[in-house]
């Protein structure tokens, strides 16, 4: 059975916060830092880390501070970095806590997946990322891509319009963006814009590629999967036109 906890962790800066970690119950592939939108609660954490535990990685979820309601009576300390960077100081402590199992990838989820873009070119030790309806990514996409990078985009999404999504991946070719038709944003949370059809499908598509970059298997060809597998299977070949993000950018 798979084993669970919660573990105290220690940012370079010496403060400290807490994590959930899920341990597979035979000897771990990988593991995989799991970044939350923010009203993601614990039953769909659970949920999470039990698909993911279930394919033999270890899961790990920090309760990043710098997310969470100061309390009423804190004052801001001159001690403390800015919260982007305690973000990330953190994001950075619970990625090492876990190299012990092999290589590692990060998801996140809404919020969390924004995160998770930014900390794949800036958090040290990543084999790859992973972003479900990340907010605040296509309007600053930022610099090149330096890990392997795979994105979900609902095309019926209210708060990442889908029209910017295709210009963010016109400017990013590196990046291997799928969308999919009538998902709203949080197509794959608790709430009632959940898609079973498009979250199974995101699903599959992020078990191959986090195997493919954390477990080392083959390159593999999916459809649609983007810059990265694709260039690893067949570099003169072209991408189809009928992919599920329409149209391809050229």
């Amino acid at each position: 059975m798979p084993t669970e906890s919660t573990i105290k962790l220690t940012a370079g800066d010496g403060h400290t916060f807490q994590a959930f970690r899920a341990d597979p119950a035979e000897s771990p592939r990988g593991a995989i830092v799991v970044l939350p939108d923010d009203n993601d609660g614990p039953r769909r954490l659970r949920k999470v880390a039990d698909a993911f535990t279930a394919s033999g990685y270890v899961v790990i979820t920090p309760e990043l501070s710098a997310m969470a309601e100061p309390a009423p009576d804190s004052e801001p300390s001159a001690a403390l970095p800015d919260p982007a960077e305690r973000l990330l100081a953190e994001i950075q402590s619970t990625v090492d806590s876990v190299k012990e199992c092999g290589k590692v990838a990060v998801i996140g989820y809404g919020a969390g997946g924004g995160l998770a873009y930014d900390a794949a070119n800036r958090v040290s030790g990543l084999a790859c990322a992973v972003s479900y309806y990340a907010t605040g990514v296509v309007e600053a996409a930022g610099a090149k891509r330096k890990v392997p990078t795979l994105l979900h985009f609902g095309e019926a999404d209210a708060v990442v319009p889908f029209p910017a999504v295709s210009m963010f991946r016109a400017h990013h070719p590196e990046v291997s963006a799928f969308s999919y038709p009538h998902a709203a944003h949080d197509f794959d949370g608790d709430g009632d814009t959940y898609d079973e059809a498009a979250a199974a499908l995101a699903q599959q598509r992020t078990l191959a590629w986090i195997s493919q970059y954390v477990v080392g298997q083959p390159p593999i060809s999916l459809k649609n999967a983007g810059a990265y597998a694709l260039a690893k299977v067949d570099k003169k070949k072209k991408k189809k036109a009928d992919d599920d993000m329409g149209p391809p950018m050229e």
